[in-house]
């Protein structure tokens, strides 16, 4: 079952609508929802996955969505230590500006 509102709007939305409607229903509504795992399991295993490929363009979305399931920011930064020694020091460097940028974002986010 899908969720109620769409978790992601794709920066592709205005030429790849169907794209996004498919990624929201079958890998966010099908299976981020699976009882297999938590969100916030999924979370560290998307989040690991996405640094040590070097996919610097998902990894913002994924850190907060992360923080948003019970990660926390400490947790983050022993993934990337622990990364460091499997995925190589570039991904781990490369993962820690883009997480010193989501954290920088979230700390001026006014509090709810």
């Amino acid at each position: 079952m899908a969720p109620a509102k769409p978790p992601m709007r794709a920066p592709w939305d205005d030429i790849a609508p169907h794209l996004t409607e498919v990624s929201n229903k079958t890998l966010f509504g099908d299976i981020w929802q699976r009882p297999g795992l938590t969100p916030r399991d999924r979370s560290l295993i998307t989040v690991a996955s996405l640094i040590a490929m070097y996919r610097e363009n998902e990894l913002p979305f994924h850190l907060k969505t992360a923080l948003e399931n019970g990660v926390t920011r400490d947790e983050i930064i022993e993934m990337i230590t622990h990364l460091a020694f499997y995925s190589g020091w570039p991904t781990a460097s490369t993962a820690l500006a883009v997480v010193r940028r989501v954290f920088g974002e979230a700390d001026q986010q006014p509090a709810a």
